[in-house]
């Protein structure tokens, strides 16, 4: 674990779930432990990644926020802040954001950085909600976006300064998806998953979510089975809206080509096993599954939405369609199964792509920056 007497960065989320926000406060709490002490704050639990963490040694404590306005849980982060003498707060998401400033006194410290993951959809302009932000915003203050696409909305959407918005794209390790002996991998997964070697298989990464529209992609998917009648489609992930799913899988008749795997652990050799990468998502920040996807080498099929068309660029990098397109994505879904050149066109520009712009190495190197400009 850290050294005593780092400086202490306490991560405020949601819960230690796995998806996109906890990933990245995880790893920039086990990259830079050289350099800062991590402690994590939960609102509303723990999750699968906070048990890990914790058995890793790092401290995770438990807000248990109550629904409604829970102002009990800013006097805890206040507590929290104190008993672990946390120098800088790192909110993820805007409700740990807003918790994290009413934690502050009039001494108006920790700082906060706050990170804006992704936007919902709608995304409108509240005018209370500025208000409340002009009030709760400090001048040494900082929020970065994983995208320019957050970043406007920030700006434009949430009304803070726009000199204080700041753009660290999300970054992965590629390594852990550049796997040796893909066409190995490939071979052994299609196998356990009971498929053949030439059958056309699409993957979805995704939990079950509104936002995420998986009925999109298994609308789109129809549209494919009737011309690639042997083709797949594969989600993986787990939620709220898993069961509406599957009955929607059942009334368009595809059940049997609509494989719902549930929460994975090896969902590198999952992307080795498929020959397109698939995400209808309504609204999103920078994914870090799309990047996971370009890293393993898998051609992507998107919708145009938020930050996506920062890592897509239509028919050089991949294919994007409109938001709850279902029939346009089902078109792009086909010409991808049955063009193995245009896949592997797209395979080679992504991974130059993800290697310059959206590296693990240049996020982290970005949030140290700035926590020791805040912090000192």
């Amino acid at each position: 674990m850290s050294q005593p007497g780092l400086p202490v960065i306490g991560h405020v989320l949601h819960q230690l779930a796995y998806a996109g926000a906890e990933v990245l406060a995880a790893a920039l709490a086990r990259q830079l432990e050289d350099q800062f002490h991590s402690v994590f704050l939960c609102l509303d639990g723990l999750g699968q990644l906070g048990e890990e963490l914790e058995a890793e040694g790092f401290t995770v404590v438990q807000l248990g926020r109550e629904p409604g306005i829970d102002l009990k849980v800013s006097k805890r982060i206040r507590q929290a802040v104190k008993d672990h003498g946390i120098d800088l707060l790192h909110a993820h998401q805007y409700t740990p954001f807003f918790y994290s400033a009413m934690s502050r006194r009039m001494r108006h410290t920790p700082p906060i950085l706050f990170t804006e993951h992704g936007r919902h959809y709608p995304d409108q302009r509240k005018l209370k909600r500025v208000i409340a932000n002009k009030v709760l915003w400090r001048q040494h203050d900082r929020a970065t976006a994983v995208g320019r696409f957050v970043a406007r909305a920030l700006v434009a959407n949430e009304g803070f300064p726009r000199t204080h918005v700041q753009v660290i794209y999300n970054g992965i390790n590629p390594d852990q998806f550049m796997l040796p002996n893909p066409s190995q991998i490939r071979h052994q997964m299609r196998k356990e998953l009971g498929l053949t070697e030439d059958q056309p298989i699409a993957l979805q990464v995704a939990r079950f979510h509104p936002v995420k529209s998986h009925a999109t992609s298994i609308k789109a998917f129809s549209h494919v089975v009737e011309q690639l009648p042997n083709a797949v489609l594969l989600l993986a992930g787990d939620g709220q809206d898993k069961q509406l799913m599957q009955e929607l899988a059942r009334q368009l008749g595809i059940s049997s080509q609509v494989r719902f795997l549930g929460v994975r652990t090896d969902i590198p050799q999952l992307m080795a096993a498929a020959d397109v990468f698939v995400l209808s998502s309504l609204s999103e920040g920078i994914s870090v599954t799309l990047l996971e996807a370009m890293a393993a080498g898998v051609p992507i099929c998107t919708t145009d939405v938020g930050g996506n068309s920062e890592i897509v660029e239509h028919t050089v990098t991949g294919l994007l369609s409109p938001r709850q397109d279902a029939k346009a994505l089902g078109s792009n879904l086909v010409q991808l199964l049955i063009d193995a050149p245009l896949r592997q066109k797209f395979v080679d520009a992504s991974r130059r792509k993800l290697l310059a712009q959206f590296n693990q190495q240049q996020m982290h190197e970005g949030y140290t920056k700035l926590y020791q400009s805040m912090i000192h």
